[in-house]
C-alpha cells in the first residue's frame, strides 16, 4: 500500500509545471541563502569548485558549478572511454539484440531509448553504462571520447525522478523522461551520450558555444539537480574494464574501458 500511494505521489508530482516552478526558485536570488546548508546536507566537497560559496549569486549557480582545473584527471590513452560524469553505476552490461536488460529490475529497449532514431542500428549489440547523478555529484557532463559529433537530438518526455525508487518502482523512466541525445563519431566507431532529465531537472543545456569536433574530457553539457547519463557504445567497439560494476561510484574523466577498431 505504501509503495502504491509513492508511486502515485510521483505520478502526480512528475509534472513540468512543477519542475519548472523548482527551477525557477533555484535561479532566484532568494535561494542564495540555502547554498551553504545544501552543501553540508549532501556533503559536497566545497574545495573543488571554482568559487568560494559566497560567490554564487543562485543555487542554480551553484548547482551547475564547475571545478577547479586540478579537481578531475582525464586518462590520456587515446583509447580510453572515460566517465562523462561524477556517478553511481546503476546498470552495465552488453546490449542484447537491441535490449538493456535488467536496469533495476526493467528492461528498455535501445530502440525506444533513442525515440526510433535510424542511428539505434549501431547498438543493437553494443554495451551500455547507466550512470546516475545525485545532488552531492558534479553536475557538468563532458565528452567520453574524442570525436566529431555527427547528431544532437532532443526527445520530449516527462520529468520522473531517477533515483533508485524511480528506476525500480516507475514505468521505465528512462525512455519515458526527456533526454537530450548526443551521437559521437570517433576513431572506433559511434557513441551515444543520453541525457535523462529528471523531477526538479529544469532543463538539460548544452555548453556554448555549440562545437562539431570536441576532445575527450571537454565540457558538453550540464544538469540542474541530480539526473543519469546513459552511455552507449557501437557494436564490437568496446571492451570494459572487468573490476567495475553496479554500484560502484566513478569520477569523470576515469576510465571504463578501451575502444577498439574494428
Amino acid at each position: 500500500m505504501t509503495k502504491w500511494l509513492l508511486r502515485a505521489m510521483t505520478e502526480l508530482s512528475s509534472r513540468k509545471w512543477i519542475s519548472k516552478l523548482t527551477g525557477k526558485f533555484a535561479e532566484s536570488s532568494a535561494s542564495r541563502m540555502l547554498i551553504p546548508r545544501f552543501a553540508k546536507i549532501y556533503g559536497i566537497n566545497v574545495k573543488e569548485a571554482e568559487k568560494e560559496l559566497s560567490q554564487y549569486a543562485t543555487l542554480n549557480e551553484f548547482f551547475t558549478r564547475r571545478l577547479k582545473p586540478d579537481a578531475r584527471h582525464v586518462h590520456e590513452s587515446e583509447s580510453a572511454l572515460v566517465s562523462p560524469v561524477d556517478a553511481l553505476i546503476t546498470g552495465a552490461g552488453v546490449i542484447s539484440k537491441g535490449a538493456i536488460l535488467n536496469v533495476k529490475g526493467q528492461n528498455y529497449t535501445i530502440d525506444e531509448l533513442l525515440n526510433g532514431s535510424p542511428r539505434t542500428t549501431n547498438y543493437m549489440d553494443g554495451y551500455y553504462y547507466v550512470l546516475y547523478l545525485s545532488p552531492t555529484d558534479y553536475h557538468r557532463i563532458h565528452m567520453p571520447v574524442s570525436g566529431q559529433i555527427v547528431e544532437r537530438e532532443l526527445i520530449p518526455g516527462k520529468v520522473y525522478p531517477v533515483n533508485n525508487f524511480g528506476l525500480q518502482h516507475m514505468k521505465r523512466v528512462l525512455s519515458r523522461n526527456e533526454r537530450l541525445v548526443t551521437y559521437v563519431k570517433h576513431h572506433a566507431g559511434e557513441a551515444a551520450v543520453v541525457k535523462v532529465g529528471a523531477m526538479n531537472v529544469s532543463s538539460i543545456q548544452y555548453v556554448m558555444p555549440l562545437r562539431e569536433r570536441m576532445d575527450r574530457g571537454d565540457e558538453l553539457a550540464y544538469f540542474r539537480f541530480g539526473s543519469t547519463v546513459v552511455l552507449l557504445t557501437e557494436d564490437d567497439s568496446f571492451i570494459p574494464r572487468d573490476d567495475l560494476h553496479p554500484g560502484m561510484k566513478v569520477r569523470m574523466g576515469e576510465r571504463l574501458g578501451d575502444l577498439v577498431e574494428r
